[in-house]
């Protein structure tokens, strides 16, 4: 059986039955091969996400292992693609792994976890985004050091990005979830529209420029140092401000929620 032949419709389709029916391990393994570009896919989207000490084909060998559970877990009955069901489970495979490895040192997840409470509570007093100086004087620091950590905390982005918003019936919903994707089915796309409704209004409610870093780091794939120019700053202070923008998304958004 030529992999070249996987193009066709059928000959996937005639793959998925003999390993459903008959757990043929040599179908199992050209689906795989079939499926393969989908794990680069993910994979490019969190490295994306991630500092550059993190080897992208490492995301690739975890993804892997993500796309061999989704084809042995996949029900053909369901009525969905198996696109749609194996892109979740693959990017959880990869974040299940860099968790694991703890990539982001404790010291780094204690300030991220600081600067949060600290947001929250400056919030619920102001009734209002906090400014740094605020944020600074509520945390006991001054703004240079804020700024500091605000650097620091910016490589826990992707654990803040992809933390779980709601679970239900249909699966997990991440911030990185409304970001536009392959298709879904007709259900699961009316559900993801609503949660993309939610971030969008909660994003148009952020300063300024946050909510531009937000839009043009997300929907429009622009990296930092392009945003930093558009705005007239470094990439460094474009990453600063990426941070605190995901900071107070992220409390948005469980406050909505909740």
């Amino acid at each position: 059986m030529s992999a070249v032949h996987l193009d066709r419709i059928e000959r996937v389709e005639e793959l998925w039955a003999q390993y459903k029916q008959e757990g043929d391990r040599q179908s199992r393994d050209r689906l795989i091969l079939h499926y393969s570009p989908l794990v680069k896919y993910v994979a490019g989207r969190v490295y994306a996400r991630l500092p550059h000490t993190v080897d992208q084909a490492d995301l690739v060998s975890y993804g892997i292992i993500g796309l061999i559970d989704a084809i042995a877990k996949f029900d053909m009955n369901r009525g969905i693609k198996f696109e749609t069901y194996a892109v979740s489970r693959i990017r959880g495979a990869i974040l299940d792994e860099l968790r694991s490895i703890d990539w982001v040192p404790r010291s780094v997840r204690t300030k991220a976890r600081a600067v949060d409470q600290a947001y929250s509570k400056l919030e619920h007093n102001l009734g209002r985004s906090p400014t740094d100086d605020e944020l600074a004087v509520e945390m006991g620091i001054s703004v240079a050091e804020l700024d500091a950590v605000l650097r620091q905390t910016a490589r826990a982005g992707v654990a803040q990005l992809d933390e779980v918003l709601l679970t239900n019936s249909y699966g997990q919903r991440t911030l990185g979830d409304t970001i536009p994707d392959a298709s879904d089915g007709p259900v699961a796309t009316v559900e993801l529209a609503e949660v993309r409704r939610l971030v969008s209004l909660e994003i148009s409610e952020l300063p300024d420029r946050e909510r531009t870093v937000l839009t043009l780091y997300y929907y429009e794939g622009l990296n930092l140092a392009d945003i930093g120019e558009i705005l007239g700053v470094s990439e460094s202070r474009a990453c600063q401000i990426h941070t605190k923008a995901v900071h107070q998304l992220r409390h948005r958004l469980r406050g909505a929620i909740d």
